[in-house]
């Protein structure tokens, strides 16, 4: 008997380590391992530098109307490892050159009793892992609709998190730190006044998540490549600390319908012992594909000024008039119509912009509440449809074209569809011709509001369709796009680097509607940037809001020179001087390090970084030798030390440092600052004042 049971035991460990598969990344930080379970469920770990960072963790997909889903009694029937290597330049980016290195592992299972089949990929980088579902063309898995997907994240332990919570329309929330066990009730409140969809879990996040471990690791979960697919959440089971993959339903609650050949899109896991290397991480990109747009040279990084804050402080208006009743079957009789007096982009106002933006050099003005309809909008109906043709009468599009064009200045197109997706879809041809016909060669897309069929989620398969659409047909009409209230991005921009920016997270428009936590900015780039740029609108001058508009009691938790920082820390191609001229005026000197900070880079060096509480980032402007750095910070005052290294040897420099005053603080005297100038050269070093809230931002130009 005793033999007969070392036998079995033998038996089992051998069938054991023959179901096991083991990738390890290229410079071997990281080991993955798949394996089955007695019952055919596959199962993933993921450790790195020998540590445990997600334990053994199911995968699978639940079908609806299915006899069987997608979740045990597999079998391996074959697996291909292969290594990839290359190195690819990005048309836009931090750096101007990334390299793309892994080692993959391509399980193929096939089910008992069904035999159908599935692909589960996995590429595993030296700064994390990516997997995801394939399903090849078969007999027997054709058509199918997803109820649920089972990816599990299981963690190691009682992780400090930076979430915000589960929600089916809405990115735009604070950040809330805390341990993963308390995610739950901090997250009842939110879901009481906030949560648009009050069905989805109360320990329910959205990604990107970032995650610490009590042993100094950092953790970020995530997607890429995000088409023809659900966005992911995660649920958590609270009790067992696992994650699983949560999405998000279309209007009859279904979570995906499939026809192979298909695939999902990447589950993505960053893990580093330095924060600076979570930041740095091109992973996300790096699992999209190459750019289907072959000639790219018209898409160019922008940086711009508008007609926007002003609307969102309530000193002006979208509208042209109040004066509804003018309005009958989608047609206004505007010589009847009234002019409330503060709509925002009148002619006179508009060249106002274009003047100043000439006058500083930037790209060009973005302009929005130029088109008929905001007054039924806004005051009378959330299902009016826009046309995107046709101007309010105070708003000459051909001449103010001619007159931005005469200055060296372009202006940007505003698309609100008002959630109506199949409208705009309808007029999209038209809406892009318009532009082309009129110089405009971007457009801030909106998607304010429910979406319209009613009963579809921001972000469901069917309108996360619809926004590759609207980027695909842009591409077409050689149309850059920045995309608001849309889907959070997955790194698609490098497969469509037309996408220069997106919202999908709570920008500066919130600081006039309230405020943010002074601490948020040290969120976003640990969160939100790992998919791809924000336009988050920085620059604000003024914090006060009610000196804008006496009804708004606001105030911008930031100081002047924290809002100069974001330019560096908040990384996009597309960047906006949110603030008016009037302000900009008011602080000459300040507002010129925004004059002369780049948009785009050739290397980025991040010098310190804790999610939460500090960021510093230099930069090199692509095609020169200058360099920028920017830092912010979270509510605790801190210096910082720098080391200028990474400055060309044998070079001189003049840097220009705009910082916090000693008694700066975000709340009592933000707009405090100095500035000075010194000679560095790479061995020099700085140490350097953050108030809280604070931060500052330096320019580093070489000496001719």
């Amino acid at each position: 008997m005793k033999n007969l049971f070392f036998a079995s035991l033998i038996l089992f460990a051998f069938s054991t380590v023959a179901k096991a598969q083991q990738l390890k990344s290229p410079e071997g930080k990281f080991v993955m391992e798949f394996s089955l379970q007695n019952d055919g469920t596959p199962t993933y770990n993921l450790k790195y530098k020998n540590k445990e960072v997600v334990k053994t963790s199911k995968l699978g997909l639940e079908l609806k109307d299915d006899k069987k889903s997608l979740l045990n009694d597999f079998t391996i029937t074959d697996t291909k490892t292969s290594t990839f290597d290359e190195t690819w330049k990005p048309v836009w980016g931090e750096v101007d050159h990334i390299r793309n290195h892994y080692n993959e592992l391509a399980v193929t299972l096939n089910q008992k009793g069904t035999d159908r089949q599935i692909v589960i990929r996995f590429r595993l980088f030296d700064d994390g892992l990516g997997f995801r579902y394939e399903f090849p063309a078969q007999k027997n898995l054709t058509y199918f609709v997803i109820k649920e997907e089972r990816s599990q994240f299981a963690m190691t332990g009682d992780h400090t998190a930076f979430w915000i919570p589960g929600d089916y329309d809405t990115q735009e929330y604070d950040y809330t730190k805390s341990k993963l066990s308390e995610i739950r009730g901090l997250s009842e409140k939110a879901y009481t006044a906030n949560v648009s969809q009050k069905s989805f879990s109360p320990t329910g996040v959205q990604t990107s998540l970032m995650l610490k471990t009590n042993d100094g690791i950092y953790i970020n979960l995530h997607e890429a490549a995000l088409i023809d697919y659900s966005c992911m959440h995660l649920n958590l089971d609270d009790k067992n600390l696992v994650f699983e993959s949560w999405l998000t339903p279309d209007a009859k609650g279904d979570k995906g319908h499939m026809q192979a050949p298909n695939h999902s899109p990447w589950r993505t896991i960053i893990v580093s012992d330095d924060a600076r290397e979570i930041l740095a991480s091109k992973m996300t990109y790096n699992l999209n594909d190459p750019s289907k747009i072959d000639n790219t040279s018209w898409i160019k990084p922008v940086k711009y000024v508008g007609v926007w804050w002003e609307m969102i402080t309530g000193k002006s208006s979208w509208s042209y008039t109040n004066d509804y009743p003018t309005v009958q079957l989608g047609v206004t009789d505007f010589a009847k119509a009234k002019p409330n007096g503060t709509h925002g982009a009148n002619n006179a106002n508009v060249k106002k912009y274009i003047d100043f933006a000439a006058q500083h050099a930037f790209d060009a003005v973005l302009v929005e509440g130029w088109n008929e309809g905001w007054e039924d909008w806004f005051g009378h109906s959330k299902d009016y449809v826009f046309d995107f043709l046709t101007p309010y009468p105070d708003f000459d599009v051909k001449g103010l074209h001619e007159y931005a064009k005469s200055k060296g200045v372009k202006i940007i197109m505003h698309h609100e569809t008002s959630g109506s997706v199949r409208n705009y879809e309808r007029h999209m041809d038209a809406a892009y011709k318009f532009m082309n016909d009129n110089g405009y060669d971007a457009v801030k897309s909106g998607y304010v509001g429910d979406i319209l069929p009613r009963g579809e989620n921001h972000y469901s398969q069917w309108i996360v369709n619809h926004y590759q659409y609207a980027i695909e047909k842009a591409a077409d009409y050689k149309i850059m796009v920045n995309a608001h209230e849309a889907v959070r991005p997955t790194g698609i921009a490098r497969t469509y680097p037309n996408l220069i920016g997106n919202e999908a997270a709570r920008g500066t428009e919130y600081q006039a509607f309230g405020g943010s936590k002074p601490n948020h900015v040290t969120v976003l780039p640990f969160t939100r940037l790992i998919g791809g740029p924000m336009d988050y609108t920085p620059g604000i001058f003024e914090m006060d809001i009610s000196k804008m508009n006496p009804e708004n009691k606001s105030h911008v938790n930031s100081t002047i020179a924290n809002q100069l920082a974001l330019y560096v820390t908040m990384y996009s191609p597309l960047q906006m001087a949110a603030d008016t001229p009037e302000n900009y005026n008011r602080f000459p000197d300040a507002f010129q390090f925004i004059k002369d900070v780049a948009v785009d880079w050739s290397e980025s060096k991040y010098i310190e970084a804790e999610p939460g509480d500090f960021i510093t980032v230099a930069r090199k402007a692509k095609g020169t030798n200058n360099w920028f750095i920017g830092n912010v910070n979270g509510e605790t005052p801190r210096t910082s030390n720098i080391d200028f290294s990474f400055l060309e040897k044998g070079k001189k420099y003049t840097a220009t440092i705009y910082a916090d005053a000693k008694d700066a603080h975000y709340k009592t005297n933000p707009q405090a600052y100095t500035i000075k100038k010194i000679a560095v050269t790479n061995k020099s070093k700085l140490s350097q004042f953050s108030a809280p809230g604070g931060g500052y931002a330096i320019s580093i130009i070489e000496n001719k």
